[in-house]
């Protein structure tokens, strides 16, 4: 029985095409991850994006998990791991079948059973095997509600813009910061990468919402970021920085 066209909203097609027009400028990781937790998110809104590169020989060349607060190490292990990470074996699953979009749920499988275990309870995942540069694999998780066949043909849409920006750009480079994060700097980062605002963060650690702004202001200068997602993407980037007590 051949599945009915899905038929896009105009405001559908408005967002569809800013989130085309915004990927065909990224350049860098974090620009992706901006793209990530920007533009996509307004089409198909998600908690963990795992993106995969794969050679023509099929070996996965690297696995990025983008995630818009700070990722549990067990998650990201859980998920991208080589021997035995979620996403490789969904891959599997999706290439042992129509390679259509694949969805996940709470159900019976076992790659749906580890999904659930790790709090996600949904999954959204493409990928390419025919285009320039090799293959790549997409695999969104945590989403909203149950993925239907409208996201996925979202993600059909989206997945050559995907490739291409996954081929286009490198890894993540671990860069210094300008100096060393204080150790108050270094608590706001973390409540920030939490997705906390500043009256949050303020009672959190016991300070004002101003005194909070402060610290922020200071910490993009450090981290060359202009926002709160920027600096959060730019942090995710750097190499590990040591905390200067004499700042505290």
């Amino acid at each position: 029985m051949m599945q009915s066209p899905v038929i896009l909203s105009g405001q559908e097609q408005e967002y569809l095409l800013h989130v085309l027009e915004a990927a065909l400028d990224l350049a860098d990781l974090g620009q992706l991850f901006l793209w990530s937790q920007g533009q996509l998110q307004a089409v198909l809104p998600h908690r963990v994006l795992v993106c995969m590169q794969v050679d023509g020989a099929g070996d996965v060349l690297r696995t990025e998990c983008l995630h818009g607060g700070e990722l549990p190490a067990a998650l990201a292990e859980a998920l991208c791991a080589p021997d035995g990470g979620l996403a490789h074996a969904v891959r599997e699953r999706w290439r042992r079948g129509a390679r259509q979009p694949l969805m996940l749920e709470d159900g019976g499988s076992a790659e749906e059973g580890r999904l659930a275990a790790l709090g996600l309870h949904n999954a959204l995942a493409h990928g390419s095997e025919a285009l320039p540069g090799g293959a790549t694999f997409f695999m969104l998780c945590g989403l909203p509600q149950r993925p239907g066949a409208r996201h996925g043909h979202f993600l059909r849409l989206l997945l050559p813009h995907l490739h291409l920006a996954l081929q286009r750009i490198g890894p993540a480079v671990a860069r210094p910061a300008t100096r060393s994060l204080s150790l108050r700097e270094t608590q706001v980062l973390r409540w920030l990468r939490e997705g906390k605002s500043n009256d949050e963060i303020g009672q959190i650690l016991g300070i004002s919402a101003l005194t909070v702004k402060n610290h922020l202001q200071r910490l993009y200068r450090v981290l060359g970021a202009s926002n709160r997602a920027h600096a959060v993407a730019r942090s995710s980037m750097l190499a590990p920085m040591s905390l200067d007590h004499a700042n505290r």
